[in-house]
């Protein structure tokens, strides 16, 4: 029989917008106001912190609607913005150093919604309010640590190779090597350049030395990978403290632009992006003097160091690893169940440990934590000051020779170690950055952003509506239909899609695929019409307008979905919000304008003796 979907296809239409619509749902529930609070450096939050909490906010008689401790940070909830900054105020005073009082916009989705994953979609920069940020990479940083990683390199293969040498130091972008005597120099010279490209070499024999200088190229590279390594670990570092969506690019040839939707707190925005930490392992020093060194005389080949708790430890400047080679890291327990952090380590980190381990069982290896704290003060270039803060975490034996994998102990609590964790799975900076421009796009815009963007797809929408409805008549009302079911299937997708963020041009897709869903349905009824003007009956114009105008809709919604995979593929921020919602709604529009549509037309009209059709 003519126009009669089977029952399973009927269905699974259903089925589809009946699955959009309950994962569009949680957008209709907005958002709370909160305040979240997590611990620094180790601290832990447990029930005694939130008990705290409401003390203190029913102290001073500000109402919350929940008090909920989930992952290790508690999370306030609160009616209006009001009552938020109150609160955030009141504990960020009372709670001490010890603890991070963030402003948060959290989805307030009903538990059952999201218990089957429903959340709402997540939103840019320009729909939910948030910061920006332009940072600046110090590229000279960048140059300086190569220049003091070449310097441990020719030691260690000069070493190797047994060729004997006075010194090898750093010259500002240079590095000096000073031999004992001709002969040590050329074979240390060809030993080195063969290891070692991108470099140009000048010796002299009367002074025995042989300088070392990063030629244009090797220095355009070393710029790239810093920028390109920051934009990495500043990634992961957002995306690991748990920030929305965030985004970070690459803006010329030594700036990051970094746009946080959501963040209402800039000074935490700040804390995450200039939160830098790395660890080093160095051999104690084991032939100092401890008491000559704190009194000022430091043996010229070690530093001194200390503790958390004040004691001092005395190691070599040579390090025998960095945290850059770190490929993963994560915090447990050892076998008397104190807090560790097990690490892995690169193919060249684990080749590092290995020698330097191997030739020193039985001797105290100290693991040093540092962080990157800015100052006030910049440098000639007008680059910001960064102040080093190194602290050990622990001192152990080394029992056997070490490899790719190993543990280090010393942590505080679990809660410690996970940071140090946390951390050094982000990985450290490659070179310092600073923050040059900064934007904060607040809430109240955002929403106006929402207001204006939602009324434009309401008045496409509405327009479309009275033309389907005027010159098509019910089949007109049927397209209708189908319109408002992809707007409801584009909203669950988008809201489905983890990596999918509406854009304000994301509604301006949404409201070109308004108009280009129905473009389909104009083709269609048209050919149905021409059908029945031809002398064909009801059925027969109808079966044929579907049929024939199928390869139509195909042909145009696949050249438009060309063009826009290649704007996502090429193009960056609002093109890609452009793109990913004009590409889910040529998809979705496919289906409701052709199969839904159909479903209705086959249910309204399939299948009977009809001598007129109001179309």
């Amino acid at each position: 029989m003519l126009n009669k979907y089977p029952l399973w296809k009927t269905l699974m239409v259903v089925f589809i917008i009946a699955f959009g619509a309950l994962y569009a749902l949680p957008n209709l529930y907005g958002e709370d106001p909160a305040v979240q609070i997590s611990g620094l450096r180790g601290v832990e939050v447990d029930l005694a912190t939130v008990d705290n909490i409401r003390t203190q906010l029913s102290e001073k008689n500000i109402s919350s609607l929940s008090i909920v401790l989930e992952k290790g940070q508690v999370l306030v909830r609160f009616r209006d913005t009001e009552q938020q900054l109150r609160a955030r105020d009141l504990l960020d005073e009372n709670l001490g150093d010890k603890f991070s009082v963030a402003l948060n916009l959290t989805p307030a989705t009903p538990e059952w919604l999201a218990m089957i994953g429903g959340v709402p979609m997540k939103l840019g920069l320009d729909l939910s309010g948030g910061v920006s940020f332009l940072m600046e990479v110090n590229m000279q940083a960048a140059i300086d640590k190569a220049v003091d990683a070449m310097v441990d390199d020719f030691r260690s293969e000069l070493r190797g190779e047994k060729i004997r040498y006075r010194s090898v130091k750093a010259d500002g972008d240079n590095v000096i090597v000073q031999f004992r005597n001709v002969e040590d120099l050329d074979a240390g010279e060809s030993k080195l350049k063969k290891s070692y490209q991108g470099m140009q070499w000048f010796d002299n024999e009367d002074a025995l030395t042989l300088k070392v200088t990063m030629t244009d190229l090797k220095i355009k590279e070393i710029r790239d990978y810093a920028l390109q390594q920051n934009i990495t670990i500043i990634r992961n570092r957002v995306n690991e403290l748990g920030v929305s969506e965030p985004l970070v690019q690459r803006q010329g040839k030594k700036h990051i632009i970094i746009e946080l939707p959501g963040v209402q707190d800039t000074a935490k925005a700040k804390e995450i992006l200039n939160a830098t930490a790395t660890i080093e392992f160095r051999l104690v020093d084991q032939t100092g003097d401890i008491g000559q060194a704190l009194k000022g005389r430091v043996p010229a080949s070690s530093i001194l160091l200390y503790e958390r708790n004040g004691r001092p430890v005395l190691l070599k400047k040579r390090i025998m690893l960095t945290g850059d080679h770190i490929t993963d890291a994560k915090s447990g327990f050892d076998e008397y169940s104190r807090p560790q952090v097990n690490i892995s380590l690169d193919s060249a980190g684990g080749s590092k440990m290995s020698n330097g381990t191997k030739s020193n069982i039985g001797k105290p290896m100290a693991t040093v934590f540092i962080e990157y704290k800015a100052t006030d003060k910049k440098d000639a270039e007008g680059n910001l000051i960064f102040e080093k803060h190194q602290e050990v975490i622990s001192v152990a034996t080394i029992q056997a020779r070490l490899g790719k994998s190993f543990r280090i102990t010393g942590a505080g609590s679990p809660a410690e170690a996970h940071s140090l964790a946390l951390l050094l799975r982000a990985g450290a900076l490659i070179a310092p950055i600073q923050i040059v421009e900064e934007r904060t796009v607040g809430p109240t815009l955002g929403a106006e952003n929402v207001r204006l963007g939602f009324q434009a797809i309401m008045l496409g929408f509405g327009l479309v509506f009275i033309f389907m409805i005027v010159y098509y008549r019910a089949f007109g009302v049927v397209a209708n239909l189908a319109l408002g079911a992809n707007l409801i299937l584009i909203v669950g997708i988008m809201s489905l899609i983890p990596g999918a963020t509406l854009t304000l041009p994301g509604m301006a897709g949404i409201v070109l695929t308004v108009g280009m869903a129905v473009d389909a349905n104009v083709l269609i009824f048209e050919r149905i019409r021409e059908e029945i003007r031809e002398g064909k009956t009801i059925q027969q114009s109808i079966h044929q307008g579907y049929e024939a105008a199928f390869s139509t809709i195909i042909d145009a919604n696949i050249t438009t979905l060309i063009a826009a995979v290649i704007l996502y593929a090429i193009g960056t921020g609002p093109i890609k919000g452009f793109a990913i919602t004009l590409s889910i709604g040529i998809l979705t529009s496919m289906f409701t304008s052709v199969i839904g549509t159909r479903a209705v037309v086959n249910a309204l009209w399939g299948g009977k003796n009809l001598k007129k059709l109001s179309i």
